[in-house]
C-alpha cells in the first residue's frame, strides 16, 4: 500500500468530501494520507472514520492543509473558491496532483491557478462524470452542426444547498456551446430573464437554474428550432460519479507535466 499515490481530501466534511474520503479508502489504486477542514471545525483532531461514524482509519482531520500536502501526491478539492485558490499555491509547492472541483471561481482566481499550474498538475473540471463531459463534447458537435436558427438554452437542476448559479458544468455545457459557434460565451450569454425582457437575442445561449431538495444534478442542453427540439440530456443519481471520476483524475496526473487540464484530458476525448 505505501507505494500507492497518496491523496489528501480537503473539506471532508462536506457532502462531496466525505464521497471521496469514502471512494479513495474503498480503492485499491490510492491510499488516504491526509484530510482537512477549516479551524474551529468539530472534526479537527479527531480521526477521520470516528468522525464519519465508524472505525479509526488512521488519519487525523487537520485544519494545517500545508502539512498535509507535503505527504501527498496528490490533493481532491471541492472547497469554496477562496480556499481552492489558497491550496492551489501550496500544492504547488508540494508538487502534488491539484484536482478541482470547486465551482464559482472568478477570473482572477484563475488567474492563480494559472500561475500555480507553471509548477504542478491541475486537473479541473465543473464536473467530474463520464457521462457529462461525453454530453460535453456532443453538445459541441451538435452546436457547430445548427446554425443560429436553433436557439440553445442550457438548463440546470441541482439540491436546494447549492450556492452557485449557473453550476459549473452548466457553464462547462454553454462553454461547448459556443466553442461549435466559435464564439464567446461571454459575448452570448444570457443568465438571467425578470419583467419585460423583449425578444431573444439571436445566436444567445441562455441559462436556467432550478435549486429544490436533493437534486444531485440535472443538466438539459436544448436545441429548438421552428417546428423541432434537440434534447441533450445528462441526470446524475449518486455522487459517487463525481468522487470515482476526481480519483481516476488524481491518478492520471501522475507523472504528467505540469499545466492545466480538464476531464476531457483524462478521458481521453480531447480534439
Amino acid at each position: 500500500m505505501a507505494d500507492l499515490p497518496g491523496i489528501v481530501v480537503t473539506g471532508a466534511s462536506g457532502r462531496m468530501g466525505r464521497m471521496l474520503v469514502e471512494t479513495i479508502r474503498a480503492s485499491d489504486k490510492a491510499r488516504l494520507v491526509g484530510v482537512t477542514e477549516r479551524s474551529g471545525h468539530s472534526w479537527v483532531g479527531q480521526d477521520i472514520g470516528v468522525a464519519l461514524g465508524g472505525p479509526e482509519a488512521g488519519v487525523t482531520v487537520t485544519d494545517d492543509p500545508l502539512e498535509a500536502f507535503a505527504q501527498a501526491q496528490a490533493v481532491i478539492d471541492f472547497t469554496a473558491p477562496a480556499a481552492t485558490v489558497a491550496h492551489a499555491e501550496l500544492t504547488a509547492q508540494a508538487r502534488a496532483v491539484h484536482v478541482i472541483g470547486t465551482t464559482g471561481l472568478s477570473e482572477a482566481d484563475l488567474e492563480v491557478l494559472t500561475h500555480a499550474a507553471r509548477h504542478a498538475v491541475i486537473v479541473r473540471a465543473g464536473n467530474m462524470s463520464l457521462g457529462v463531459n461525453l454530453l460535453v463534447g456532443l453538445t459541441r458537435r451538435v452546436a457547430a452542426a445548427l446554425g443560429e436558427e436553433f436557439d440553445i438554452e442550457v438548463i440546470e437542476a441541482h439540491h436546494r444547498m447549492k450556492v452557485d448559479a449557473p453550476s459549473g458544468t452548466a457553464l462547462m455545457l454553454g462553454e461547448a456551446a459556443a466553442a461549435g459557434r466559435g464564439v464567446v460565451l461571454g459575448d452570448v450569454a444570457d443568465r438571467g430573464r425578470d419583467g419585460i425582457t423583449g425578444a431573444r437575442q439571436p445566436g444567445a445561449i441562455g441559462f436556467s437554474a432550478i435549486r429544490g431538495g436533493d437534486i444531485v444534478g440535472e443538466h438539459d442542453v436544448l436545441f429548438a428550432g421552428e417546428g423541432e427540439r434537440i434534447v441533450l440530456r445528462h441526470v446524475a443519481t449518486d455522487r459517487a460519479i463525481f468522487a470515482r471520476g476526481a480519483l481516476r483524475a488524481a491518478l492520471w496526473g501522475q507523472d504528467r507535466k505540469p499545466g492545466q487540464y480538464d476531464m476531457m484530458d483524462v478521458l481521453g476525448l480531447s480534439d
